[in-house]
């Protein structure tokens, strides 16, 4: 499949010069991704001619709210293979993984009744995780097992990031209520083995939660394919509004979790005594809705549909490729993840690194001077990057609107930063 033409003229903000009158190169879409005048358009009109508060209120102007509210809610449902009552809006990805832990805590601690009892864990059960998780994936879980009792374990990965499977039984046993993983690692691309990773939690009963956020924006993804309970995303990495992210659960969990916010929009009734809450996924969605936000972010999944997911990971394939095999292929650099297999096919448009001599700051700032923006640090992954011996590394990540001339420029001011700086050893 050939790459996809260039979509830059659709990103206003691509348009742009930065330092010393340079062209963007807009390599930190990992980190956030920019949004097409599409999306754009789609929060200005809901703003400008249908702005009223959704689900309350029986005038024309809350009807179109509610309606383009309720349709963006089924598109994002869609694109990921689920039913409209299965995606709960939530402000991020991190909101909407807290959703699922204080949800679990709150069935624990008995609130819920016997519909959430399915959900309580304590001493003597565990939750596991793996070395590559973003810190959203697991602080939440660290929390859940202090508050609980429960015990935190985790899927070791091997020299090159990945996940060792070999031991999984050992570490995923029956002890274990909730598996929580990424699907795509932020540092190094890789692609994790759900289906090896799921099967093993249905043996042992455990929650699964997929972490999604850097692979619904760049791959296929069927949450009811990939058989996981929950997922998560975030629209500002999938080309749509900060402020918003989605939570996916099978509906008859949703129905059984306890909300962990409270207010208005979530109950039945409410007596001075006590509360009984809506059905998913009106329940964890207290208070005022992200309107304008839930708009474009359908507006975004309306985007990469249109384009055709397969073309979206054809294309990125094609990128990864170059830019994995440009920065390996550079002295004194080391590459994060697989190295000798530039065009692995379970790794994303991502290359994290480190040039030796250089501290990870002044790479970005060099690359900046090139008018190159990339992503410095540790990338909420301190774990990982502890793994590998360092402390933080400069990453470059690509999306729908990289092109080949993108990489190249990258490439070619990468080469020299270690004579920049005068390192020669």
């Amino acid at each position: 499949m050939p790459l996809l033409p260039d979509l830059r003229p659709d990103f206003p903000l691509l348009a742009r010069t930065v330092r010393n009158g340079k062209p963007l190169v807009y390599l930190d879409s990992g980190a956030t991704s920019q949004k097409p005048h599409s999306v754009l358009n789609a929060e200005a009109d809901f703003y400008q001619f249908h702005n009223g508060a959704v689900q309350r209120g029986a005038h024309l102007i809350a009807e179109e709210a509610t309606e383009l509210f309720e349709t963006a809610r089924a598109d994002v449902a869609r694109f990921v293979g689920a039913e409209p009552g299965e995606i709960v809006w939530t402000e991020n990805a991190t909101h909407a993984i807290n959703t699922v832990a204080n949800g679990i805590a709150n069935a624990s601690a008995g609130i819920g009744g016997e519909d959430s009892a399915r959900f309580r864990i304590g001493p003597g059960d565990e939750i596991v995780v793996t070395e590559t998780e973003h810190h959203a994936n697991l602080i939440p879980w660290q929390m859940l097992a202090a508050k609980t009792g429960a015990t935190l374990r985790w899927i070791e990965v091997d020299d090159q990031g990945r996940m060792i499977l070999d031991d999984l039984e050992s570490v995923v046993t029956e002890r274990c209520k909730v598996l929580a993983f990424t699907h795509a690692s932020n540092v190094t691309g890789i692609i994790s083995r759900v289906d090896v990773l799921v099967a093993r939690a249905k043996q042992v009963g455990a929650l699964t939660v997929l972490d999604a956020c850097q692979s619904v924006p760049h791959i296929p993804v069927d949450a009811k394919a990939l058989d996981v309970d929950f997922l998560v995303m975030s629209a500002h990495k999938m080309l749509g509004p900060t402020g918003i992210g989605a939570l996916y659960g099978r509906k008859e969990l949703l129905d059984a979790l306890p909300p962990s916010q409270f207010g208005g929009s979530t109950v039945k009734t409410v007596t001075m005594a006590e509360t009984t809450w809506l059905d998913s996924p009106l329940r964890f969605e207290a208070g005022s809705q992200p309107v304008a936000q839930a708009i474009g972010m359908g507006a975004a999944v309306k985007y990469l549909s249109d384009i055709g997911m397969e073309a979206v990971e054809a294309h990125e394939r094609e990128l990864a490729t170059m830019l994995r095999a440009g920065v390996q292929n550079l002295p004194g650099i080391r590459l994060l993840g697989p190295v000798g297999d530039a065009d692995a096919s379970d790794v994303l448009a991502i290359a994290a690194f480190v040039v030796e001599g250089v501290h990870t700051h002044d790479v970005g700032q060099v690359l900046d001077d090139h008018g190159i923006a990339v992503r410095v640090g540790h990338h909420c992954n301190q774990p990982l990057h502890r793994h590998f011996g360092i402390a933080g590394s400069t990453r470059a990540s690509a999306h729908v609107y990289t092109q080949p001339s993108d990489i190249d420029v990258f490439i070619d001011a990468l080469s020299g930063v270690r004579d920049f700086f005068g390192v020669t050893t």
